[in-house]
């Protein structure tokens, strides 16, 4: 029996990611770039199923308003891309062209059936809006963490698979302990990434909301907000307990933020003492990573 030729995502993701994913996606469905069981079809819009790994959650109607009277006219050019499941089939990539499809009144859509594994499947989901840079900032929060909860990614491996350093996914990560609300109004464009970062080093929930809906209501700029937050955690304001405390040395209040940036987590230096905060196991795994105490290959503490 001769030997099965191994596509690119046969020899693993490692060789393809970190490249152009988009560039990969096209080959396959314009050029018949080699892919597992890689098939033309044309499929009826009631089989396919939606990606559970998508995710991009907010898609703009107006464009996709756009899209599906072009498709109406000219038809679809870029196949879907796709894989056989138990019933029907499921969407890897092409959920605008789906949706506008469905809009435009098709009931078959031409697309490119692969053989891709879950994890495969997942990667280039998530990849592929990344580089396209199609996700608001919760949404990229978000696939960032399912790589890390469902496929056991360090926080080094992420960053080398998206193209970003370390630092930068991070912080992106961090902004999934903002409360529910708070990721609403980034989601809803109401706030910026740089808008409720600052609000991180708050602790108590209610007064990040109640920041969150002060920067909204008086449409603060991100050095107010800074300025503001930073009050806030000094300031003599907040409690009894907090007027009877000494003013902390500025330098050391300096190193807090800096280490707290750096390590993407609250950080206190008190006398002869540092104290590191993480909510969970893979957020101390993260911070040991960071700091070098744990290798990608170490087993999780």
């Amino acid at each position: 029996m001769p030997e099965k030729k191994k596509s690119g995502l046969g020899k693993g993701l490692t060789s393809i990611f970190g490249a152009d994913v988009e560039q990969f996606l096209d080959d396959i469905q314009n050029n018949g770039g080699d892919a597992p069981g890689r098939r033309e079809v044309e499929i009826p819009l009631s089989e396919i199923r939606a990606n559970p790994y998508q995710p991009r959650k907010e898609f703009d109607e107006k464009s996709l308003r756009e899209l599906a009277d072009s498709i109406g006219v000219h038809g679809i050019f870029t196949p879907l891309l796709v894989r056989r499941s138990v019933q029907g089939y499921e969407l890897i990539a092409g959920e605008r062209r789906l949706r506008a499809a469905k809009l435009a009144g098709l009931t078959t859509v031409p697309a490119i059936s692969v053989d891709f594994t879950d994890e495969e499947m997942m990667e280039i989901s998530i990849l592929e809006n990344v580089q396209r840079e199609n996700l608001n900032p919760i949404e990229e929060a978000s696939a960032y963490e399912s790589l890390i909860k469902r496929l056991g990614y360090t926080q080094e491996k992420l960053a080398e698979r998206v193209g970003k350093s370390r630092e930068y996914c991070a912080n992106m990560l961090r902004l999934l302990r903002l409360p529910q609300p708070v990721q609403e109004m980034v989601t809803e464009k109401k706030l910026t990434m740089g808008h409720v970062r600052p609000l991180l080093a708050l602790e108590d929930e209610d007064e990040i909301y109640e920041t969150a809906e002060k920067i909204r209501r008086e449409r603060m700029s991100v050095r107010e907000v800074e300025r503001y937050v930073r009050e806030l955690n000094g300031g003599a304001g907040k409690n009894e307990k907090k007027r009877s405390e000494p003013e902390k040395d500025p330098l050391i209040r300096d190193l807090e933020n800096r280490m707290s940036s750096k390590l993407g987590t609250k950080v206190t230096v008190s006398s002869k003492t540092i104290t590191i905060a993480y909510s969970d196991t893979a957020d101390l795994n993260r911070i040991l990573e960071l700091i070098g105490m744990i290798e990608e290959s170490d087993v999780a503490v």
